[in-house]
């Protein structure tokens, strides 16, 4: 099986025809220049420097603006200058954001010509009142469309969500997850909404008219909306921003994170989370009173079984007063797990 790496490149803002209240796209990629051919060029190289295996499959990833709404001339520019590396087979494949709304047959045809793969829309929400709300400037009904018509041409589709969005509520954001599965993407990205320096929402939050979720409260959602991707087998590939100097913890001088439900290990708390309802509904389920039980599962689940800074077997212990013992075993399923009982109160 072949080892996947993802070469970066930052477009901060380029194309954006408006700027949505939570976003300051320069402070969240912690970069402010135009980006240039040379650049596209450098960053290759310095990343394929660092590459070791040799059975690896490379895709170089346009983050951050919106790539199609750029002007033509600059995203030619860009995509030519990874040409040389696909034809030299140092690259596979190339990988664009982009909005729903900057979407038509004539674009896409230019992207598979520059042997772009994988096209993720930034949705946010699908509800019409809310994205009005944070200004986002497209429609629900562009998220269909576009998604329909990048499919269609035989593009990889992803989509990105946001939860907590001003006025969204758990159940908005539910109702937007079973909408994306409908459009039936490979892959989703979920992004906890962090008050970010420079925004409107950063005046908004400074006048007490936006209060961002806690920490638990991002967790809870999420964990709803991850279990719908999971259960239609759909890839989410990551859940809250990339740590960055900018990025991070709100009590650091260098942040740009104003408040929010920030966590270095976000992902982790999400899924240790789900792990934790597991095994606890299927010890509610032992005709006894379990004192202590044995965990088997896949060495990639343990550290989420654990959970962060092992939370999940402390509140085993602290709430139900139940021991838990891990046992790797690499012939269960990853996502799957036995459990054994050890102990039981007479």
């Amino acid at each position: 099986m072949k080892k996947e790496y993802i070469i970066p490149i930052f477009v901060p803002h380029l194309g954006c025809p408006n700027n949505c209240i939570f976003c300051n796209q320069k402070r969240i990629s912690g970069q402010t220049k135009m980006v240039n051919a040379d650049d596209v060029k450098n960053t290759i190289e310095y990343y394929l420097k660092h590459f070791k295996d040799d059975n690896k499959y490379v895709e170089v990833a346009f983050f951050g603006g919106s790539f199609t709404a750029i002007e033509v001339s600059k995203q030619v520019e860009l995509l030519e200058a990874v040409q040389e590396y696909i034809k030299n087979k140092k690259v596979n494949s190339i990988r664009i954001s982009t909005r729903p709304d900057c979407i038509d047959k004539e674009i896409l045809k230019r992207m598979k010509k520059y042997h772009v793969k994988t096209i993720e829309l930034g949705v946010q929400s699908t509800n019409n009142y809310i994205l009005s709300r944070c200004k986002r400037g497209h429609t629900g009904e562009d998220v269909k469309k576009a998604s329909k018509l990048i499919r269609m041409h035989g593009f990889i589709l992803g989509h990105q969500m946001m939860i907590g969005l001003p006025e969204s509520t758990k159940q908005d954001e539910i109702n937007t997850a079973k909408e994306l599965i409908k459009q039936k993407p490979k892959l989703v990205r979920i992004y906890p909404v962090l008050v970010i320096k420079d925004t409107e929402l950063a005046d908004e939050y400074e006048k007490g008219e936006y209060i961002p979720l806690t920490i638990s409260q991002a967790v809870e959602r999420c964990k709803e909306i991850v279990d719908l991707f999971n259960r239609h087998k759909i890839n989410v590939i990551r859940i809250g921003l990339q740590n960055t100097e900018e990025i991070t913890d709100p009590n650091t001088e260098s942040s740009s994170v104003v408040s929010g439900p920030y966590h270095p290990a976000f992902r982790q708390l999400v899924e240790a989370s789900m792990w934790y309802d597991a095994i606890v509904n299927k010890i509610k389920k032992v005709n006894a009173k379990v004192k202590k039980v044995k965990i088997i599962a896949n060495d990639v689940n343990v550290n989420n079984i654990i959970g962060h800074k092992k939370e999940n077997i402390l509140k085993l212990k602290e709430i139900y007063d139940v021991d838990i013992v891990i046992e790797k075993n690499n012939d269960i399923k990853p996502g799957k797990f036995k459990m054994e009982i050890l102990e039981s109160y007479e």
